[in-house]
């Protein structure tokens, strides 16, 4: 089966947790995936001019990544507590939010929207649950009128629920963005047999590895490692991407940002591995 699988990597407009586009240029890597520019920065004057440094270094945008204020990673439950859509006293603002940077995804020429939803409330007849179905119907229809679509990624919820999730919410424009580390991270399945689960909804990839905690799973966090160091078993993993018929970006996912020396040098190290493996698949 012929595939692209173009190598790509998270980049910012302004400083945040993603590498330089001098750094992408640097590598010769031709996608990114681009970290939610903050408000200041989502005019129609910086679209344009970032635009035209892409075209001058030859990057193409694949994905814009909603992110938004307030959102923590610091241990498990915080992120339960402060990410996504889920928690009640910010999701209208972070929708409100969300249609602005759909917007301005739009004037990059960026036809996809990536997102983390958050922790699901379990109770899928509490009024909760049924607020954040109609969140993301929302969101999906306004995605919709500018021509995206969504990619939820994983990691907060196991992929049966997240199916679950995307047959309840009932959007053609709705998929997903498949990130095996996070599966090992949030202690919550095998990557490779969740990824032949929800294979046909995959629409984007991270490259990124981890282990899993030595702690509670699910309570502890596990571990992120340069990609091909970890649990995910990256061969296995870029086979089974050939195998669901994925065809698109391999993201690498490297948030080290107070370590720039370091986070090149483990890129670098994670492009000449993916093109290894290419090669030999």
């Amino acid at each position: 089966m012929s595939t692209n699988w173009e190598i790509g990597v998270f980049a910012s407009i302004d400083a945040g947790l993603g590498v330089k586009l001098e750094v992408v240029r640097e590598l010769g890597i031709k996608t990114i995936q681009l970290h939610a520019p903050a408000k200041a920065s989502r005019t129609p004057e910086n679209a344009a001019a970032f635009t035209k440094k892409l075209k001058e270094y030859g990057i193409e945008i694949t994905t814009v990544f909603l992110g938004f204020e307030g959102e923590s990673y610091a241990s498990i439950k915080i992120t339960a507590e402060t990410v996504g859509f889920v928690p009640k006293t910010t999701r209208a603002a972070r929708l409100a939010e969300a249609f602005e940077i759909s917007d301005f995804a739009k004037l990059l020429g960026v036809s996809a929207i990536g997102s983390h939803i958050g922790f699901v409330p379990h109770d899928k007849d509490s009024a909760d649950y049924k607020d954040v179905i109609k969140t993301i119907q929302d969101l999906t229809a306004h995605l919709q009128k500018n021509g995206q679509t969504l990619h939820l990624e994983t990691g907060q919820e196991d992929v049966d629920s997240l199916l679950t999730f995307i047959a309840n919410v009932g959007a053609d424009n709705l998929f997903i963005n498949f990130d095996p580390a996070n599966l090992i991270l949030y202690g919550i399945g095998d990557p490779i047999g969740a990824l032949k689960k929800v294979g046909k909804f995959v629409r984007g990839v991270h490259c990124k590895d981890a282990t899993a905690t030595a702690g509670t799973p699910g309570v502890d966090w596990g571990s992120e490692v340069p990609f091909g160091t970890g649990q995910v078993n990256a061969e296995l993993f870029l086979r089974t991407l050939k195998e669901v018929g994925y065809a698109g970006a391999l993201t690498i996912e490297r948030e080290i940002p107070e370590e720039p020396a370091r986070q090149k040098e483990e890129i670098g190290q994670a492009v000449k591995l993916i093109n290894e493996l290419k090669a030999k698949i």
